[in-house]
Formats: C-alpha cells, sequence, structure tokens
C-alpha cells in the first residue's frame, strides 16, 4: 500500500523519491519490464518533484549511449506509439527524446498528461545539429605564440594544422609546429606578407583547408578577410564579416551600445574630417579628450590631448599612425576619463543566439595604452558592479548577433561608474587568465562553434562557468628598460624560464639560439600564474619571473605584487 504524501497525495510503496517505484502510480497505470534489446535503448527512472503539486515525473532518459542494465518502467495502459525504445545510433533523433509521462496527484484526485518533449527543448536541440560540419585541416592565418597555441589546441582535438610564413620567418618556431607550412608574400616586407589576403586564401584553397583562425592582431579584425574566407568556400573561426565590420568601426559600435542600452563615453557620433571638428567638441566638454583610430586599437592611433596648444600636434600624430597601422587615419574623438579602471569581458556566442560571459578581467595596468599585465577575475571588484558588466556585455553581443569569440572592454571610473569603448571581435592575448579562472579552452570552443555546434552542446551554459582563483599575466617583452622601453633585436644566447606549480608560458621565439626581429611586436613570452586568491598568484607569478635569466637581448617585464 501506498503512503501518504503532503496534501494528502499518494506515494510509492517504497517510500521512495528519485528512486524507481514498485507500487502503482495512478488509478490506470500498471508496471512492465522491457526486453533486454529494449533496455539497451532505454532507461527510464521515477523521479518525485516538490512545489504545490505533488508530480512523479515519468522520462524517457538518455545518458550519452550509456544505460543501467536492468530498470523497470512505468506506463499507463494505452501507451503512445511514440514511446520505443531508441537504439544509441538514434540517440540524436527526435525519437530518443520521445515522451514525458506526468502524473499529478491533489487531494486524492488524478491526472494523467502527456507532453512532447521536444515542445521544451528537443525541437530546439535538434535544430542545432543541422549546420554541423566537422573540420578536418586549420590554417592560421598568423605568427608566433598565438599560431603554436592554436596549433596546439588543433593536434588536441585532432585536427591537421597549416601554417603560413613570411620570407624572414624560414626559421621561426610557429613554421616547425604545424603539420604543413607554405610561404606566402614573396617580396613584400614581413608585415605586409601577413596582411596579403590573395596570397592566404591561395594557399587554402590549393591545401584543402577547411576553416581559417586569424590568431589576434593582423588579419583578425579585417571584415574584408572574413569576407574573403567566406566567398572562397573557407570558414573563418571569428564573427560573421557584418559583425566583424560592425564592431571594428568604433563609432558604429557605439551607436549600436547606444540602442542595446549600454552606457557610453560622450564621444563624436561619426569620425571627424578635420581639426575644427575637434576643436568644436573640446568647447562642447572641455579638456582632456583623447583621439582613437576609427578603425583599429592597441593603443595605436590613440592620443591623449590637455589644452588647446596640443590639440593640433596630436590630432596629426594620431592621424598618422592610425593609417600606419590599419591603413585608415580615420579618427574620433571621446571625453578622457582620468585614472579609470579598464575592464573587460569575455564572451562567447554561437550560431544559434546564445550568448554567454566568462566573467572579467582586469587590464588597468597598462605602458603606452598597451596592456602589459592582466588579471583575472579583477580584484576588489564590487559584484554588483561585476554582474552590471557581464550583462551589458551579454545584451550589446546579442543586438549585434556575435559569434564566436570577443571581448567586451569597458572603462570604470573612480565612483564606480562603467562606459563602453569597444569590442575586439577575436582571440585576445590575455584570453589565458580567462581559461585558467574557468577550465574553459577558448580555442577548443572556437573551433566547434565554427564547425556549428552550440554552446549547450559543448557544455556551456552560464550557470555552469564559474570562476576558481586567480590568475595573472605578465608580458615578457624584448625591450629595452634602459632606452625608454624601445624594442631590442638579437640572438638569444641565454634563456632560462621560471616554472613551478601553478606556471603556464605561452611562446614562441623564448629558447636559446632564437632570433629576435624588428620586425613584428617585441612580446617573447606570456607568464602566467594561477593561484587560489589573489596574493597566491601574485606570489607565484613574482617568484617565476624572478627565476628567469635571458642574455643576449634586453628584456623587461612589470613585476605584479597584488593584494
Amino acid at each position: 500500500m501506498g503512503g501518504r504524501g503532503r496534501r494528502g497525495s499518494e506515494v510509492p510503496a517504497n517510500g521512495e523519491r528519485g528512486g524507481v517505484a514498485t507500487g502503482q502510480v495512478g488509478p490506470r497505470a500498471r508496471k512492465r519490464r522491457w526486453s533486454a534489446a529494449e533496455r539497451a535503448g532505454v532507461w527510464t527512472g521515477l523521479q518525485w518533484e516538490g512545489a504545490d503539486w505533488d508530480v512523479w515525473t515519468l522520462e524517457r532518459r538518455r545518458i550519452r549511449g550509456k544505460f543501467p542494465a536492468s530498470l523497470p518502467y512505468w506506463e499507463p495502459e494505452s501507451a503512445p506509439q511514440e514511446a520505443i525504445p531508441c537504439s544509441g545510433a538514434q540517440k540524436r533523433s527526435p525519437a530518443g527524446l520521445n515522451m514525458l509521462q506526468l502524473c499529478w496527484v491533489r487531494r486524492g484526485r488524478a491526472l494523467l498528461g502527456r507532453r512532447r518533449l521536444w515542445l521544451l527543448r528537443a525541437a530546439r536541440h535538434r535544430s542545432q545539429h543541422v549546420d554541423y560540419k566537422p573540420i578536418r585541416k586549420v590554417m592560421v592565418a598568423n605568427r608566433g605564440e598565438i599560431a603554436i597555441r592554436v596549433f596546439r589546441a588543433c593536434t588536441e582535438l585532432g585536427i591537421r594544422t597549416v601554417a603560413v610564413y613570411s620570407e624572414q620567418d624560414t626559421g621561426q618556431m610557429h613554421r616547425q609546429k604545424a603539420d604543413e607550412a607554405y610561404l606566402i608574400g614573396r617580396g613584400l616586407p614581413p608585415v605586409q606578407a601577413y596582411l596579403h589576403i590573395p596570397d592566404i586564401i591561395q594557399v587554402a584553397k590549393e591545401n584543402e583547408v577547411d576553416a581559417v583562425h586569424p590568431g589576434y592582431g593582423f588579419l583578425s579584425e579585417r571584415a574584408d578577410f572574413a569576407q574573403a574566407c567566406a566567398e572562397a568556400g573557407v570558414r573563418f573561426i571569428g564573427p560573421s564579416p557584418e559583425v566583424v565590420r560592425k564592431m571594428g568601426d568604433k563609432v558604429e559600435a557605439r551607436t549600436i551600445a547606444i540602442a542595446a542600452g549600454v552606457p557610453v563615453v560622450p564621444g563624436t557620433d561619426a569620425p571627424i574630417t578635420s581639426l575644427t571638428e575637434a576643436h568644436e567638441f573640446s568647447n562642447s566638454y572641455g579638456f582632456p579628450i583623447i583621439f582613437k583610430a576609427a578603425f583599429g586599437g592597441g593603443g595605436r592611433g590613440m592620443r591623449v590631448v590637455r589644452t588647446y596648444e596640443e590639440l593640433e600636434e596630436n590630432y596629426t600624430r594620431a592621424f598618422s599612425e592610425a593609417l600606419a597601422a590599419f591603413g585608415n587615419g580615420a579618427l574620433f574623438v571621446e571625453k578622457f576619463i582620468e585614472k579609470p579602471r579598464h575592464i573587460e569581458v569575455q564572451i562567447l556566442g554561437d550560431n544559434y543566439g546564445n550568448v554567454v560571459h566568462l566573467y572579467e578581467r582586469d587590464c588597468s595596468i597598462q605602458r603606452r595604452h598597451q596592456k602589459v599585465v592582466e588579471i583575472a577575475p579583477a580584484a576588489h571588484l564590487d559584484p554588483q558592479l561585476r554582474a552590471r558588466l557581464t550583462h551589458d556585455a551579454v545584451r550589446l553581443a546579442k543586438q549585434v548577433g556575435y559569434e564566436n569569440a570577443g571581448t567586451v572592454e569597458f572603462l570604470v571610473d573612480k565612483h564606480g561608474k562603467h562606459y563602453f569603448i569597444e569590442v575586439n571581435s577575436r582571440l585576445q592575448v590575455e584570453h589565458t587568465v580567462t581559461e585558467e579562472i574557468t577550465n574553459v579552452d577558448l580555442v577548443h570552443a572556437q573551433i566547434r562553434v565554427a564547425e556549428g555546434r552550440s554552446l549547450p552542446d559543448l557544455g556551456l551554459r552560464q550557470e555552469l562557468i564559474r570562476i576558481n582563483g586567480c590568475a595573472i599575466q605578465c608580458r615578457v617583452t624584448t625591450e629595452d628598460p634602459a632606452r625608454g622601453f624601445q624594442p631590442d633585436t638579437g640572438r638569444i644566447e641565454v634563456f632560462r624560464s621560471g616554472e613551478g606549480m601553478g606556471i603556464r608560458l605561452d611562446s614562441a621565439s623564448a629558447f636559446q639560439g632564437a632570433v629576435i626581429s624588428p620586425h613584428y611586436d617585441s612580446l617573447l613570452v606570456k607568464v602566467i600564474a594561477h593561484g587560489k586568491d589573489h596574493p597566491t598568484a601574485a606570489s607565484k607569478l613574482s617568484r617565476a619571473l624572478a627565476e628567469f635569466r635571458i642574455r643576449g637581448v634586453k628584456t623587461g617585464w612589470i613585476v605584479y605584487f597584488g593584494n
């Protein structure tokens, strides 16, 4: 006999909640056992759910093709046609999520109802597999440590890798790490070789490349490159060309942020075309102001102006820097916020409208507007401010239909008010600290999303992403502190790195005998420390940096002592 549940409800005779019942459920239910063949495809259990109604949920279960050897199954006398066993091969089909049987009991009266699971979640889940296309070969249109980072991720996923290299990079490590390597940009300067889209697309087409990863820098935020990949039938591991274009235009990105209800720094609504417009803006908002490149980032094309006397000179310099770095000298002007915190939020979207955040990074320690130390999560950040930052980042990403990995950057003033500044539609140099605290491999996720997988497929649901400890990254560069951190070149004669528990090193040229070129960024190695909290991570980082011994080129870094 069954016992009495709360509010007079009947419960199974064995008194279990969430186990397998041995008594009757409802007036018309009966028990039968599946055959061995049926049990191979189906596991059905009896669950108890609380709330105002006492509910037993009888549900067909799928557990990745693994089912218990023998479990009874409760069903009504007139079992529906769809409630048939499914094999492991059918586990992604509609039949694999057939029926949900509900039995409500309240005040002694029973009601038997049915709901098709696909009305709740299976239809969406099923549709997210339609466009899935496995990637078997990836080319990285980049060099250095980021190329090696992507190659390693591809190797772990069983994907073949293709490198491209300039004439000056014949002996570089990224060429050796790939399964295949091809020369590009014959006769071109080193940097221009990696910006030569026709050569890169030709290599991809001739060698049956499925997808191209742009890394960071070079072509990573060029909408025309993403479009060229699409037209060549090669997947671009990043956002769509249209999203890259919108986010690459800092003025349009501001407009989108405003439309999404995200606060922005006061600034011009369009790129300025003359010094006169800069004068008008300064008259309206006062000094200090800042010039920014409309089509780039990384500190290039940025100039702070504090007086009228500095206006013309800084306008000219910012225009020249933007033109040289991005091929477009367009500038926009913003009110300059004094001594802000630079907080950025890592986001990840898929092709089905899902967007999650992976919390924030503090990138406030900079030199010449370039980050040198990155911390995740941000230390001493008010939880309510963190919630506002992550919420606005996700809202902005959904507003624009963002896919793949990206970073939404904010400034936080001394009053705790945050302002959107830009979206980097690519993988960041500092993505490593986010990986350390969330245990999410962002490059793996990028590739899987490019294949057409959804974030839920990858187990990336917002409620499952948690912060684990703290991570700090320091960039060791080949720069001479005695000469104002001017880049240094030469051959590394001695190299000994700091190591130990909780230390990660990402590099390409950090080894004895490596030749440091004057043509590229001065980054030598990224040192990442992970600990249970900020003081622990800072202590590990300081100890690891103290163990470095590098001879042959000048090096510089900032030792972070956090608390």
